[in-house]
């Protein structure tokens, strides 16, 4: 059993490390754009009078830093070959975004906006496991080209953790001689729509509130009759993409489906696990800069003539921080290791909740590491002059929307106890 990097993967963070001071921090700081990750990052990023959406020349920046990558070869990085990637595993990628993360705040990486040099495309597996053919040319090869972008319209104003009790409906109805379907409903918290040329629309078609099955999953397109921005919803972490939006008689044709039809959920499953794990890891490498920040501080620091590091009160949260950081990792990596060495649509029955420790123990601890950094700083390390208040608010969405704590614990617990997974037949 080999716990060390492969060569090559160090050598490719080493390349990714060279193209970062080549060319990403040179754009950080031309034309003041430092403004977005200083202390001022929260008003440079955020247009307050227009619904708290995300400034254009914020945007701008990221969607120049991200057409640098792509022409270097990192952008596509984890997206299959023949859609221009390199056909990146989960865990290249889950120690890409560690690494990442560990370099504190930056235009290389700014999940704020779920922005990095090397991207993140859950969508890409997505279509290209339940897509047509036609659908993976125009969303996977759109996606890239920033023709289609898709927003993933799941959670409702009344339905957040249980989907099954969805009550988004779409029927069946024929107009002018094209089958279709009639959807009303309302969704909340759909991220992107600003930006959005579809919305993945998941209604139920079939069945009664609370099954799994008789939900369908709809590419719709936006803008498009009926479908309406209610209200931006203003976040703890500013700007804010998440509207509540309303669907009145909006039509779309059967050709818009995605995946099978009734199988809405099982789709949805495949999204997140991709995202779990690498947002895991992201939360894990915030998690250790807050550490190391906090080390160096306590070293340097010299209150009353001896090293603030001297203190047992400093070194034990940060004794048992490290510990966690160090077993945490080991447990991403095997299980993205694991995701590798089975086929995409067997994630949800065999690793799920593996997936779910690693997500939810990693949100809790960098909002734990960040918070312990404040302190550690003192009054400087609640101010803005420092990112930590910045990470916390942050993070502290993902205890909510990868998929909340309680939810993901329900499912290691479902594992743990056979109701679900591998030990099920071991209960009987």
């Amino acid at each position: 059993m080999d716990f060390s990097l492969p060569q090559d993967l160090q050598a490719y963070l080493a390349e990714l490390d060279a193209f970062i001071e080549a060319e990403i921090r040179p754009l950080e700081q031309q034309d003041d754009n430092i403004r977005f990750f200083d202390h001022r990052r929260e008003y440079a990023r955020t247009d307050f009078e227009a619904g708290g959406l995300p400034r254009k020349d914020w945007e701008a920046l990221l969607a120049e830093a991200t057409r640098r990558a792509d022409d270097a070869g990192h952008w596509r990085f984890s997206a299959p070959k023949g859609y221009g990637g390199k056909d990146g595993s989960n865990l290249w990628m889950a120690v890409i975004r560690d690494h990442f993360a560990q370099q504190g705040l930056g235009l290389h990486n700014d999940l704020q906006n779920e922005h990095s040099i090397v991207g993140n495309f859950p969508f890409v597996a997505m279509f290209d496991t339940f897509g047509t053919e036609e659908q993976k040319r125009e969303f996977i090869l759109g996606g890239f080209a920033r023709n289609r972008r898709v927003a993933f319209g799941l959670t409702e104003p009344e339905h957040g953790s249980d989907a099954t009790f969805m009550e988004t409906v779409a029927v069946r109805e024929t107009r002018d001689g094209a089958a279709g379907w009639r959807i009303n409903g309302e969704k909340m918290w759909i991220t992107g729509m600003h930006v959005a040329t579809h919305c993945a629309v998941f209604a139920r078609t079939s069945g009664e509130a609370g099954d799994a099955r008789g939900i369908t999953c709809f590419l719709v397109p936006h803008p498009i009759q009926g479908l309406r921005i209610e209200e931006w919803m203003w976040t703890f972490n500013m700007p804010t993409d998440h509207p509540r939006l309303s669907l009145t008689d909006v039509w779309v044709p059967d050709s818009v489906i995605l995946g099978e039809e009734g199988n809405g959920l099982a789709l949805a499953q495949s999204f997140v696990h991709q995202n779990r794990i690498r947002q895991a890891a992201s939360s894990l490498g915030a998690a250790t800069y807050c550490l190391e920040e906090s080390v160096k501080y306590a070293r340097a620091r010299k209150p009353f003539g001896e090293e603030l590091a001297r203190n047992q009160g400093i070194q034990f949260p940060l004794v048992e921080l490290a510990t966690q950081c160090e077993m945490l990792r080991l447990l991403i990596y095997k299980t993205a290791w694991e995701m590798d060495r089975m086929p995409h649509r067997q994630i949800e029955s065999q690793l799920s909740d593996k997936v779910s420790m690693c997500n939810y123990w990693a949100n809790r601890l960098v909002c734990e590491a960040a918070d312990q950094a404040m302190q550690v700083h003192g009054g400087i390390g609640y101010s803005r002059h420092k990112p930590f208040e910045h990470i916390y608010r942050h993070h502290r969405r993902y205890r909510i929307t990868e998929g909340a704590e309680e939810i993901q614990m329900r499912k290691v617990a479902a594992y743990l106890f056979g109701y679900l997974g591998p030990r099920k037949a071991t209960f009987g």
